[in-house]
């Protein structure tokens, strides 16, 4: 299978899809594609909805059902579950077992979704520009956006790597992404969401510009030290990581140490109403630790 997209809207509905590039096909999670049918908010109605259209369907022989794949998407709680998917095509078909007054104008995203697919398959500038738009419309400053560019350019030349070299399960992206970000920054992606008070938002997307150089510096410096080491497998890549990680650390020790001010920020891009109480002030410890932590030469 592809590459997760970012997730789509429908009506104020986020649909969480896969893009499968062999096949070249946008995979759609059933769940969200009901939600937004039935226009209901609550993922345990649609999920109770769906169990009851997929048994009825099953028993008159529907090939519809027969034609969901499961893929591991990320939830609500920020966890990757097994969630039933289907391609666009079998997405029609469900769409007429259920009664809603969104069926039209949900055919006619479906197919929308799949026609500006293609365009940026013919013109990859074009998913460029409806990214930098979408930071636009989000109010992001273009020195942020530039920044975010890059570092999702550093951050995908390492996965390509990974995925060369026998890494390929989604957990083990993560345990090497978080060990990455854990040697550069004293903090796990976990603990630097809550920090920020993030639940399921992407942390990325919260992250300051000096937070966004750091995380690029750290994947540049791993993947160019696994590739001079040829390393294999997540053990031999978990080294680079670690190694990778490190430069990243003593370049931002130093840029404290000078500064007197921490890379590593609380700081997010979340609506005033929507922040938390974050758990305890990395910020004052990191101003501690750049005044106290000689920098290793």
């Amino acid at each position: 299978m592809g590459k997760t997209g970012i997730p789509a809207m429908f009506d104020g509905f986020t649909i969480r899809r896969v893009y499968d590039e062999q096949k070249e096909i946008w995979y759609f999670s059933v769940i969200d594609i009901i939600r937004a049918l039935i226009q209901q908010p609550d993922y345990n109605a649609a999920r109770n909805y769906w169990k009851v259209l997929k048994h009825r369907l099953a028993k008159e022989g529907s090939e519809s059902v027969t034609k969901c794949n499961q893929l591991k998407l990320t939830s609500i709680d920020g966890k990757k579950y097994l969630t039933d998917v289907a391609d666009a095509e079998t997405l029609l078909r469900l769409i007429q077992s259920v009664p809603s007054p969104k069926a039209e104008p949900i055919k006619l995203w479906l197919a929308k979704v799949g026609y500006e697919r293609m365009q940026e398959m013919a013109d990859p500038e074009r998913s460029l520009d409806r990214a930098r738009e979408n930071w636009r419309k989000h109010g992001r400053s273009e020195k942020w956006i530039q920044q975010r560019m890059m570092s999702q350019e550093t951050r995908n030349k390492l996965t390509d790597y990974w995925k060369e070299h026998e890494v390929t399960k989604d957990e083990e992206f993560a345990i090497l992404t978080n060990i990455i970000h854990q040697e550069w920054s004293d903090l796990s992606v976990k603990e630097h969401k809550a920090l920020k008070g993030l639940k399921t938002q992407n942390l990325r997307d919260h992250m300051t510009e000096a937070e966004l150089i750091f995380t690029a510096l750290a994947e540049l410096s791993t993947r160019q030290i696994a590739e001079s080491m040829a390393a294999t497998g997540i053990k031999e890549n978990a080294t680079a990581g670690k190694k990778g990680g490190r430069i990243a650390k003593r370049a931002r020790l130093e840029l404290e140490q000078k500064t007197g001010r921490p890379v590593v920020s609380g700081e997010s891009f979340l609506p005033p109403g929507k922040k938390i109480e974050r758990l305890g002030d990395h910020s004052s410890k990191q101003k501690k630790k750049a005044k106290k932590k000689p920098v290793k030469k």
